[in-house]
């Protein structure tokens, strides 16, 4: 699934829009995590058990999107954007979000063709023949 922030891809035509999809998860922070980072902040610096959770938070919600696009028949997520909010004192929101759509790689000598739609094209071509 390519997934772009950008409203269009560059070397691709958007031959359908699926709409919005996204993925979305609440978390709330662990006590113990939440003390210990309490205590690192103190320091000043990265709070290392918060950047996990964000992380991790970011990559279920990608997921999510990305299911509910394929779900839809999309190939590609464009304009995609994350959101961030907080809910009440322990609880983060965390959603992913974005415009799925079925994009087409444009072709050598076809007008906005890149290096990387050619590539596509011509892999797939091979993949066909095989």
């Amino acid at each position: 699934m390519l997934i772009v922030t950008s409203n269009d891809i560059p070397g691709h035509r958007i031959d359908a829009v699926f709409g919005e999809v996204m993925g979305l998860t609440v978390r709330s922070r662990d006590i113990g995590s939440q003390m210990l980072a309490g205590f690192r902040s103190l320091g000043g610096g990265e709070l290392p058990e918060m950047t996990r959770a964000l992380y991790e938070s970011r990559q279920e919600v990608m997921a999510r999107m990305v299911s509910e696009a394929q779900q839809r028949g999309a190939n590609a997520i464009v304009a995609m954007r994350f959101d961030t909010s907080e809910m009440g004192t322990n609880w983060t929101e965390v959603c992913a979000y974005g415009t799925a759509v079925f994009a087409i790689p444009l072709k050598e000598g076809e007008a906005g063709a890149t290096g990387q739609s050619i590539y596509l094209n011509s892999t797939a071509g091979q993949q066909q023949q095989a």
